[in-house]
């Protein structure tokens, strides 16, 4: 039996070497080109539910983007605080923002992809640049950076958006370092020419690509996906690039509480189980070797079978992984989650598997 494990050992670490230099390489190793902007009219899609504090403060800092054609498309989605009446004076302070009013409806209550639709559809331009209501972006340059990637084949751009920082905090460290691995994977992925998911946070797309799939149809009952699965749905190797210079990252707060962090998880890795077999799959195939990597040494190292063979497979296994992540990391100005990586990679790779296990036994709860 030892021998065995000992050959899936290896195997394991054979795979781990080929998604974090091979395939992960393609982002954390090739240096990221900044185009010269394109100034194409695009509209800034904000879809807003309950969101005064955060509206109030960040909706200014879009309206202030250093773009010669932009306006911004604010969608309350039928919000019981004052986020209304805070869109309502944008609306009069900013002669390009437009206000959609998304009422209560049955029949799709609590559907942020319904909300989102009207406002797709009330848009003017034809080009769409969407981030959620509690982001922000990190410069003016956010719209000209991103839209700088369109072309006439490159319709789709995936961005980078990301958490703000708390000092001092362990939980806020796996966060981010999540959120990092989570964009290796997918920048990395959309190079090799099999992209498969993006964040709301920060995405672009040219308007045609929405109505060419009747927008969100094929999965308007998923609570959640407006982002992942659509892109999963429309995104080829054709149509699709990344944008990751620096001033075209979004950041927003993140959760302070292992609970609240925990059910937002639950809600993101639910639609995964929506994606297309190959990438179901291939992200199957990581996380698995994520958790056997763990687990396997242990059993060989109790029993004391070839040990030293072991403890290198793991050391060289932690050189390449740390260095790609690494690499990656300082591109996306999170080089401070890598200094504990060790012990970030355990608590999130166990984390993951108490999420997948939970979803099992019951669904989360997605925007109400």
């Amino acid at each position: 039996m030892l021998p065995l494990i000992f050959c899936l050992f290896i195997l394991v670490a054979t795979l781990q070497f080929i998604y974090y230099v091979v395939v992960f390489g393609k982002f954390a190793f090739v240096k990221a080109k900044k185009n010269n902007p394109k100034k194409i009219p695009v509209s800034v899609i904000v879809c807003a539910k309950n969101e005064s504090e955060n509206v109030t403060q960040y909706i200014p800092l879009l309206a202030e983007q250093n773009y010669p054609d932009f306006e911004i498309v604010l969608i309350d989605d039928a919000s019981s605080d004052e986020t209304l009446d805070i869109f309502e004076g944008f609306e009069k302070q900013y002669s390009n923002i437009r206000l959609v009013k998304v009422e209560n409806n049955e029949a799709f209550w609590g559907n942020k992809k319904f909300a989102l639709t009207l406002g797709i559809k009330a848009s003017r331009k034809d080009y769409l640049l969407f981030t959620d209501a509690d982001c922000y972006p990190t410069s003016k340059n956010w719209i000209a950076d991103m839209t700088s990637n369109f072309t006439m084949q490159k319709t789709i751009v995936l961005g980078y958006g990301a958490y703000e920082k708390i000092p001092n905090s362990f939980l806020n460290k796996i966060i981010r370092f999540e959120t990092v691995l989570t964009a290796v994977q997918y920048f990395s992925w959309a190079r090799i020419g099999k992209p498969y998911m993006g964040v709301g946070r920060n995405l672009a797309y040219k308007k045609d690509e929405f109505f060419k799939v009747d927008g969100y149809r094929d999965h308007l009952k998923v609570r959640s996906g407006d982002d992942d699965l659509f892109i999963n749905q429309v995104a080829s190797r054709k149509n699709t690039t990344i944008c990751t210079t620096p001033e075209s990252f979004t950041y927003s707060k993140p959760k302070t509480t292992f609970s609240a962090w925990f059910n937002q998880k639950r809600r993101h890795v639910s639609t995964a189980a929506l994606y297309k077999p190959f990438d179901r799959a291939q992200l199957g195939l990581f996380y698995a070797t994520q958790l056997l990597f763990f687990l396997l040494p242990i059993l060989l190292l109790v029993f004391q079978y070839q040990w030293i063979a072991v403890l290198g497979i793991i050391g060289f296994r932690y050189l390449f992984a740390w260095l790609t992540l690494g690499f990656a990391a300082g591109k996306l100005k999170e080089k401070d989650t890598m200094y504990w990586f060790p012990f970030i990679e355990i608590a999130l790779v166990f984390t993951q598997l108490n999420i997948f296990i939970t979803n099992s036994f019951s669904k989360p709860v997605h925007w109400k």
